[in-house]
């Protein structure tokens, strides 16, 4: 049919359009389980199709950034992170001729693993696991789109791609995976590394404006941060007068772009050395690629280290997550203590998986609203 674009079209426009480093989707190593090929969507489309679609993203909208979802309406949560990620990474991705679907699908399913509260979550859990193999929230991301989506009949999990499951890995297996994970190399691919990035920069940039908007820290405190005052001084000389409230957004904007650009342009002088001729070749390269400048890598540095040291050891912050690690222990150990109030779907994994590991999974699949809930319901919200 005239003026129909099938998948094979797009993976012929990625040949000519794409960059000889890039993941070409009609190159895919292919899926666990073999499945047809669909006519309209590339292999990574059908990846970032399959994530949105799963419950697990959408319980990232009652998941906790800094701020638990009561604090206010305006503050991120895991899901307008992960949106905010993603966007940058397509730009990022589109700059460097690189494959925006795949670098898209990994920074959409990056997030799928953190448990309610945020890092809080994950190190009780953590610490809660020492004995049954640990938990982190990249491992827990592969065991949901692996194993824990259950939308099909003949597999359990999403059947993601290859290059989708090597992405959302980030750093190796180091624990013991129920199927065959993507094999260990120096890098992953460049559209992993664009996650990445995309990731930082988004969560650097947003945790510091709800930071500012919670009034936890206050505008004369980021003075002595030189990325922001730089870009606070040249947009001062250039708009004027204006309220508080625009400046403030207008310089995270700018910072954004700063450093999106700066991301871009840095990378891109790397990717023009001849040997990067193939994934093969990125994937065996000493050292990543995708980065910074030397110089705005250590202003945002710095600019983290700032937010950690006033931000995320906040008081405030810090008493949110002493109540959460409380609220997801004394669950843990509720249900270790009473399986059979479980959920049939959690039990029926017990064999297969392990009591501790099927527990952990329920979990950390709660969102912060339906944990509050379970723990006023099985302790009495006392914590």
């Amino acid at each position: 049919m005239r003026g129909v674009r099938r998948r094979e079209d797009f993976e012929r426009e990625e040949h000519e359009r794409l960059a000889s480093a890039a993941v070409h989707s009609g190159d895919s190593r292919g899926r666990l389980h073999p499945e047809a090929e669909h006519a309209y969507r590339s292999s990574f489309q059908r990846d970032r199709d399959r994530i949105l679609h799963s419950r697990a993203f959408r319980r990232l909208e009652y998941k906790t950034q800094v701020f638990v979802y009561h604090e206010g309406d305006h503050f991120r949560n895991r899901l307008t992170h992960t949106l905010e990620a993603a966007q940058i990474s397509r730009t990022v991705a589109r700059a460097l001729r690189l494959n925006e679907d795949l670098a898209e699908a990994v920074v959409l399913a990056h997030d799928l693993g953190h448990p309610p509260f945020g890092h809080a979550g994950e190190r009780v859990l953590a610490r809660l696991m020492k004995e049954h193999g640990g938990f982190d929230h990249n491992r827990q991301s592969l065991r949901i789109v692996d194993l824990l989506e259950d939308r099909y009949p003949r597999f359990r999990g999403l059947n993601l791609s290859y290059e989708t499951r090597e992405g959302i890995l980030k750093h190796g297996c180091h624990w013991e995976h129920p199927v065959p994970v993507p094999e260990a190399t120096p890098q992953p691919s460049l559209e992993a590394q664009v996650a990445d990035l995309a990731d930082e920069i988004a969560y650097t940039n947003h945790d510091l404006d709800d930071g500012l908007r919670s009034g936890l820290l206050e505008l004369e405190q980021l003075d002595g941060v030189t990325l922001w005052r730089e870009v606070r001084a040249r947009l001062v000389a250039q708009l004027g007068r204006v309220a508080p409230r625009v400046l403030r957004a207008q310089i995270i904007v700018a910072m954004i772009n700063h450093l999106v650009t700066d991301l871009v342009e840095a990378t891109g002088e790397r990717l023009v050395d001849p040997r990067l001729d193939s994934v093969d070749a990125v994937r065996r390269w000493p050292q990543r690629l995708v980065g910074l400048s030397s110089e705005l890598e250590k202003d945002k540095r710095e600019l983290k280290r700032f937010l950690h040291r006033e931000l995320y050891l906040h008081p405030h912050v810090v008493r949110n997550a002493e109540q959460a690690e409380h609220i997801l222990g004394d669950l843990f150990e509720s249900f270790c203590e009473n399986a059979g109030d479980l959920p049939d779907h959690v039990r029926e994994h017990f064999e297969a998986d392990g009591e501790a590991r099927a527990i952990a999974d329920y979990v950390a699949g709660m969102t912060d609203r339906f944990a509050m809930e379970e723990h006023e319901r099985r302790c009495g919200g006392a914590t």
